[in-house]
C-alpha cells in the first residue's frame, strides 16, 4: 500500500510542492533534529534552507514575489516539515498568520511594503495576544494603546510569543478605547498594531523588551518569549487595517487558519511517530520473533494508523473550506481538537512500543513525546475548541419548535 496519509485530487504542482518538501525533510531535518533539539539550539541552517525553497512566502500572492498558494499547500508542506521537527513548523506558523492577516486585512501601503519582505523571509513574523493570567479569556486584555498626535503609545505585557527573538514584525493585539465609549463590547475595542522590531532579546527598540526565552518540557529550538512594551511609540499607520477596534476580528481570522496549521502539526508528529513505531516493531525480538508479529502489538499499530488517517482527512476538509472562502471555524476547529488529541495518543503508543528504550534520549519518540502536550494547548486548548464546535453545530440544528 502506499504510505499513510495521501491526499487526493492535488495539482502536479502542489505535488511537486510537497515532494520537494518532504525531500528536504528527510535530507536536512530529521537526521538533526533530535541533536539539536537537545542542545535547545535555533535551526538556523534549516530556516535558511527553507527560505531558499520559499517557503516563508507559500502563501502570498506572487504580485509581492510569493509562489501564491493555497492554504491546503500550506498546510500539506506545514505537515510534512513537523514531521521531521516539530518546532521548525512553529517557526513557519507564525510568520504564516502575520502575513495572511496582512493579506487579508492590512492596507494597500502595509501590504507593499511588508509582504515582499515577508515573502523572501527577510522580514520573520510573529503575533501576541495572550498576556500573563489571560489563558483563552482575549476579552480581558489589559495591555493597552493610547492616542498621542500622529501616534500611539502602548503599554503592557504579553506572553507565550513564539519567534519573539528572532522575528522583526510582531502583531501586538491591545485595547483601544481612542474611538470607542464606555461600555463598548470589549471585542470591539481592541486594535492590532504592527510592531517593526530588532532580532534578539533585550530592548529591542525603544519601549519594547524581550527578556529572553522561556524554558520549556519540549518545543524547544524556536525561541518562546514575553514582550514587554513600556511606553512603546507606534505610528498611526501601523495600525492593522489602519482603523482601530477591528483587532480582535483580525486576530481571530489568523487563529482560524492557525489551527488548520496546528492541525497539520499533529498529523505531521502522528506519522513520524507511527513510522517509528512500526519500524521498531519490526526491529525488536521478544520470544523468538518481532514484536509486529505479536497480536497486541499490530492491534496497537492498526489503531495508529487509523488515527493517522482519520486526522489528516479532517485537515485536509479544514483547509479546503477555507480555501473555497467558505466559513471553516467548524471544520478548523474539529480538526485541530481531533489531530492534536490524536497525536498525543499515537505517540504514546509508539512511545510503549519502544519499552523501555522510549525513555531514552538516544532515541526520537521520546522527544516526540515531549513536544506532543504543546500541540494540546497551541490555537486553543481541546475545551475551547469543543466550545466552538457545539456552539456552531447548535446553530446548524436549531432546534424548530
Amino acid at each position: 500500500m502506499a504510505r499513510l496519509a495521501q491526499t487526493s485530487g492535488l495539482t502536479d504542482v502542489q505535488q511537486e510542492i510537497v515532494a520537494t518538501v518532504r525531500d528536504f525533510v528527510d535530507k536536512e531535518i530529521i537526521p538533526v533534529a533530535t541533536e539539536l533539539e537537545h542542545r535547545d539550539e535555533y535551526p538556523q541552517q534549516i530556516v535558511d534552507g527553507l527560505k531558499e525553497l520559499g517557503v516563508f512566502g507559500l502563501m502570498i500572492p506572487e504580485e509581492y514575489g510569493g509562489l501564491g498558494e493555497s492554504l491546503l499547500t500550506y498546510a500539506l508542506c506545514v505537515e510534512e516539515i513537523a514531521r521531521g521537527w516539530m518546532s521548525v513548523s512553529g517557526i513557519i506558523n507564525t510568520h504564516f498568520i502575520v502575513a495572511y492577516m496582512l493579506k487579508q486585512h492590512g492596507t494597500q501601503e502595509q501590504k507593499d511594503y511588508f509582504l515582499p519582505r515577508m515573502a523572501a523571509g527577510e522580514t520573520r513574523g510573529a503575533f501576541s495576544m495572550s498576556e500573563p493570567g489571560l489563558g483563552s479569556d482575549v476579552s480581558a486584555i489589559t495591555s493597552k494603546a493610547v492616542k498621542d498626535g500622529d501616534a500611539y503609545i502602548l503599554n503592557g505585557q504579553k506572553m507565550w510569543l513564539t519567534n519573539g527573538g528572532t522575528s522583526t514584525l510582531v502583531a501586538v493585539l491591545v485595547r483601544s478605547d481612542e474611538g470607542h465609549p464606555e461600555g463598548t463590547a470589549p471585542h470591539k475595542s481592541m486594535t492590532t498594531f504592527l510592531v517593526e522590531k530588532e532580532a534578539g532579546f533585550g530592548e529591542v527598540r525603544p519601549g519594547l523588551t524581550i527578556p529572553g526565552k522561556i524554558e520549556k518540557m519540549g518545543y524547544k529550538g524556536v525561541d518562546t518569549t514575553e514582550l514587554i512594551m513600556d511606553g512603546l511609540r507606534i505610528p498611526a499607520d501601523r495600525v492593522l487595517g489602519g482603523v482601530t477596534g477591528r483587532g480582535f476580528y483580525q486576530m481571530m481570522d489568523g487563529v482560524e487558519v492557525g489551527r488548520v496549521n496546528v492541525a497539520a502539526r499533529g498529523c505531521g508528529v502522528a506519522q513520524r511517530a507511527f513510522e517509528l513505531g512500526v519500524q521498531y516493531a519490526q526491529q525488536r525480538h521478544t520470544f523468538g520473533k518481532p514484536i509486529a508479529q505479536h497480536q497486541a502489538i499490530q492491534f496497537k499499530l492498526a489503531e495508529m494508523a487509523t488515527k493517522v488517517e482519520a486526522a489528516h482527512a479532517m485537515m485536509v476538509n479544514a483547509a479546503r473550506k477555507k480555501d473555497s472562502g467558505e466559513r471553516n471555524d467548524l471544520e478548523a476547529g474539529m480538526a485541530k481538537y481531533l489531530a492534536s488529541e490524536y497525536c498525543k495518543e499515537v505517540v504514546e503508543d509508539a512511545f510503549r512500543i519502544h519499552g523501555g528504550y522510549g525513555f531514552s534520549k538516544e532515541y526520537e519518540i521520546e522527544r516526540l513525546y515531549r513536544e506532543a502536550p504543546m500541540l494540546l494547548i497551541g490555537e486553543g486548548t481541546a475545551e475551547i475548541q469543543k466550545m466552538i464546535i457545539g456552539r456552531r453545530l447548535l446553530e446548524e440544528y436549531r432546534f424548530q419548535g
